[in-house]
């Protein structure tokens, strides 16, 4: 993997881990997502599997570079993405009710 590609990536994993941090620790959402999502910290905990998954994607992008090995750790970061898509959707769907004005 270029390092064109990797800084970006890795940026974005970092913003993705720490709007999942604030949404773990505190239930604060981002103000786009907040009137969809009705169990912030479900969605949170979704957001960090997501941003772990980008950060293996970039370990066996960058520093692997076993031909054997690759593949496998790819396939492995591709599974852990579509969890945490999956999380962060059932934390969308599943939940508190959640007024749309923005009290609890």
């Amino acid at each position: 993997m270029k390092p064109y590609l990797a800084v970006p990536l890795a940026l974005l994993a970092l913003l993705i881990a720490s709007s999942g941090v604030a949404a773990v620790t505190s239930g604060w959402v981002l103000p786009t997502n907040r009137r969809h999502v009705r169990a912030p910290r479900i969605h949170g905990w979704g957001q960090l599997v997501v941003a772990f998954a980008l950060c293996w994607q970039l370990a066996f992008g960058l520093m692997i570079s076993d031909s054997g090995a690759r593949p496998s750790g790819t396939l492995i970061g591709a599974a852990l993405l579509l969890a945490g898509i999956v999380v962060m959707m059932v934390g969308q769907l599943a939940g508190g009710d959640r007024k749309g004005d923005g009290t609890p």
